[in-house]
């Protein structure tokens, strides 16, 4: 039983040592694919992926009873109260009347997609997103959703105010798409995808090549093996000269 286990032992190191010497000789080719995915996925994010941006604004929900001032407590509950606001500023008055305001073609859902709300942990300070593939249009649509979630959530929640912190901006730089980022995982998706070509064509490759192979599989026992090399001369024009090699051999026999 020691003999077998130690047999299998040996067979799964001699696979995996084919298997990465396999892998060294294809070296190559698998960095060749990737440069080749990474240029490919470069020109694609350039040609094919259109450009977003994300326009940022904030509100400040304050709370009716306490006249602009906070505590612990108003914190705990405005916490709490988070998920309210956030939901409201989504709601579909709310995307209704910006989509009314600014003559918008894009629905209700389509613009409840674009929008994205975010708040900092103990806090009633809500970061509203807006991503769009202008940037005029994303900031005029995250000012147009600010006042108009801010009257919404006052009428709704009796909040007393809903100040402004941040006022959209125009943004300048694209959020979207990360052109980096595209690169290297297209440059990865090759090397990945070279890799499975070679050890697929590895696993079905069932040519004998080796003295072990004839053991493992003829189960015959290899008494000697006769290396072969193959020499080829280049004349000063780049031809094979093989005639002369034919007459040295005649010469020889002789």
């Amino acid at each position: 039983m020691e003999k077998n286990t130690s047999l299998e032992q040996e067979e799964i190191t001699i696979d995996l040592g084919m298997l990465i010497s396999a892998l060294w000789k294809k070296a190559h080719i698998i960095l060749l694919s990737a440069v080749v995915f990474a240029l490919l996925g470069f020109v694609g994010t350039k040609l094919f992926v259109t450009p977003q941006y994300d326009s940022v604004t904030k509100i400040y929900i304050v709370p009716k009873q306490n006249e602009n001032t906070v505590n612990s407590s108003d914190l705990q509950a405005g916490a709490l109260l988070t998920k309210d606001y956030m939901e409201m500023i989504k709601s579909r008055p709310v995307l209704e009347e910006v989509s009314s305001v600014l003559n918008l073609k894009e629905t209700p859902k389509e613009l409840s997609e674009m929008i994205t709300v975010e708040t900092p942990a103990d806090t009633r300070v809500l970061k509203i997103i807006v991503r769009h593939t202008d940037p005029k249009k994303a900031k005029n649509i995250a000012d147009a959703v600010r006042e108009s979630a801010s009257i919404h959530i006052q009428e709704v929640m009796n909040i007393d105010a809903v100040n402004t912190v941040e006022e959209a901006n125009l943004p300048l730089q694209k959020a979207s798409p990360n052109v980096a980022r595209n690169v290297l995982m297209a440059g990865m998706f090759g090397v990945l995808l070279c890799i499975g070509i070679i050890l697929l064509n590895f696993m079905r490759d069932d040519t004998i090549k080796t003295p072990v192979d004839v053991e493992k599989y003829l189960e015959m026992n290899v008494l000697a093996s006769i290396p072969i090399k193959e020499e080829v001369k280049k004349n000063k024009k780049g031809k094979y000269s093989k005639k002369k090699n034919i007459k040295r051999a005649v010469k020889v026999r002789r």
